[in-house]
C-alpha cells in the first residue's frame, strides 16, 4: 500500500541521488577499508535512513511494507553494507518493539533508533542454535525484580558496534522448544554483556558481525520486550517474517545494478572483433537475469502489499525470501561470467556484489529451511481440499 504517491516517489528520488552520488564512488574503498566512513553514517542520519519502518509518533516514517520493499530495492543498488548499517533500525532491531513493546519502551528507544542516535542489533542466532532456533541455550535466571543472563550469540550483525541488543533467551529452563523464550532489551554498558572481535567475512566488508557474550549479566524484569516472559519466539517469528519481505527486496537491488553492470561491460568488451553483447550466449546470460529480477520484484511486491492489507503472509514471505536470494545468486554468477577474467578480479563490480549477495541465502533462515516451511504449509492448505475419486 502507498499511502502519498507523491511524497513517496521525492523519498525514492532523494535515495536515488544519494546512492548514486555518495555510496557507489565509496563502495571501493569500503570494501578495502572494512569500515563505513562516520561523515558518511551521519549523512544516513540526515536523510532519516535509520527510521524507515519505524512509525511516525516516534519520529520515524512509517512506511508500509510496500513503500519500505520499494526503499530497499533503491538503496540496494549500492554495496550491501550501505543497507545493513541502517537497516537494523529500520528492520529487524526496531521490529520487535514495533509489535511487542510496551508503551515506556517504545518512548525510550524508538525515536534514538530512528534518529540513528543509537544503533540496533537482534541477538538470536547460538552456536548450536541456528536454523533451530528453539534449541537456544541462552538461559535468564529470575531474581527478585531481575533476571541474570548468561549465553552467547553468534553471527550478529551491528554487535561490535551496537547500542541497543534484543537478546532472546529462555527464562524457563525445563521448558523445550518455543515455549518460555523471552526478548529482553539490554543496552551496552550493562555489566556481563561484551562482544567479541568483529569476524572476517567472505563480503559485505563493511558490515561488522560478530558475538554476544553474556555472563552473569543482570538486567531488570523490565527490560523485558513487552513486559511478559515467554513470548519472545513469537515476537521474533513477528519481526522475522517482515524482515524476509524486506531482505527479499534488498536482493532485487543489487540484481538491477548487476544487469544494468553486464549490458555496458558487453557492449564495451570486444571478442574476435564484435561487442560480446553481440554474441547470443551473453545475451541469454543478460535475458534470463532480467527476466528473473523482474519475477521477484513482482513477487514481492504482491506480498508486501497483502501483508498491508493484513493477510497472513507467512507462506508468501518464505517464497519472497527464498526465490529472491536464490536469484541474486545467480544473477552475481552470470555478471562474473559476463565479465569473464576481469568479473573473478577485485577490482570489479561482478566479483564483490558476488562475495556480498551470497549470504542472502544463508540469513533470516537458509534456503533449505524456507523450502521445508513452503513445503509444509502448501501440504496443510490442500490436506482434504481433493475430494475421493477427483483428480
Amino acid at each position: 500500500m502507498i499511502k502519498d504517491p507523491a511524497r513517496l516517489q521525492a523519498l525514492l528520488a532523494t535515495i536515488r541521488q544519494f546512492v548514486i552520488e555518495t555510496c557507489i564512488p565509496q563502495e571501493a574503498l569500503i570494501d578495502r577499508d572494512d569500515c563505513i566512513p562516520e561523515p558518511l553514517v551521519d549523512a544516513m542520519r540526515r536523510l532519516g535512513l535509520f527510521g524507515h519502518s519505524i512509525p511516525e509518533a516516534y519520529g520515524g516514517a512509517g512506511l508500509t511494507s510496500e513503500e519500505l520493499t520499494l526503499v530497499n530495492i533503491e538503496v540496494s543498488q549500492a554495496a550491501t553494507v550501505f543497507r545493513a548499517r541502517f537497516g537494523g533500525n529500520t528492520g529487524i532491531a526496531s521490529e520487535s518493539l514495533v509489535v511487542d513493546g510496551t508503551a515506556a519502551q517504545k518512548a525510550r528507544y524508538l525515536p534514538r533508533l530512528a534518529s540513528g542516535e543509537i544503533t540496533g542489533c537482534f541477538a538470536l542466532t547460538e552456536p548450536e542454535a541456528g536454523s533451530d532456533a528453539t534449541s537456544l541455550r541462552t538461559t535468564a535466571t529470575r531474581d527478585g525484580d531481575h533476571y541474570v543472563l548468561n549465553g552467547t550469540k553468534c553471527f550478529i550483525t551491528n554487535a561490535p558496534l551496537a547500542d541497543l541488543f534484543t537478546v532472546f533467551a529462555r527464562t524457563e529452563p525445563d521448558t523445550p522448544g518455543a515455549h518460555g523464550i523471552s526478548a529482553f532489551l539490554v543496552e551496552r554498558g550493562t555489566p556481563g554483556l561484551d562482544t567479541g572481535m568483529a569476524e572476517r567475512k567472505m563480503g559485505q566488508h563493511g558490515s561488522p558481525v560478530g558475538d554476544v557474550i553474556l555472563k552473569d549479566c543482570r538486567v531488570p524484569a523490565s527490560a523485558i520486550v513487552g513486559g511478559e516472559p515467554g513470548r519472545g519466539f513469537t515476537t521474533a517469528m513477528k519481526a522475522l517474517n517482515k524482515q524476509r519481505i524486506n531482505l527479499a527486496g534488498l536482493c532485487i537491488g543489487p540484481a538491477i545494478r548487476l544487469v544494468d553492470e553486464m549490458v555496458r561491460y558487453a557492449r564495451e568488451r570486444e571478442q574476435f572483433g564484435h561487442p560480446i553483447s553481440e554474441y547470443q550466449l551473453v545475451q541469454q546470460m543478460i535475458a534470463d537475469s532480467n527476466t528473473e529480477l523482474h519475477a521477484a520484484r513482482a513477487l514481492v511486491l504482491e506480498t508486501a502489499r497483502r501483508r498491508d492489507s493484513g493477510e497472513d503472509v507467512t507462506m508468501e514471505a518464505s517464497m519472497c525470501k527464498m526465490f529472491a536470494s536464490e536469484m541474486a545468486g545467480r544473477v552475481a554468477d552470470r555478471a562474473v561470467q559476463v565479465f569473464g577474467g576481469s568479473g573473478y578480479m577485485a577490482r570489479t563490480v561482478a566479483e564483490r556484489f558476488y562475495r556480498d549477495v551470497r549470504v542472502f541465502r544463508l540469513y533470516e533462515g537458509t534456503t533449505q529451511i524456507h523450502q521445508l516451511n513452503i513445503a509444509k504449509r502448501t501440504m496443510a492448505a490442500r490436506a482434504g481440499a481433493l475430494e475421493p475419486g477427483r483428480s
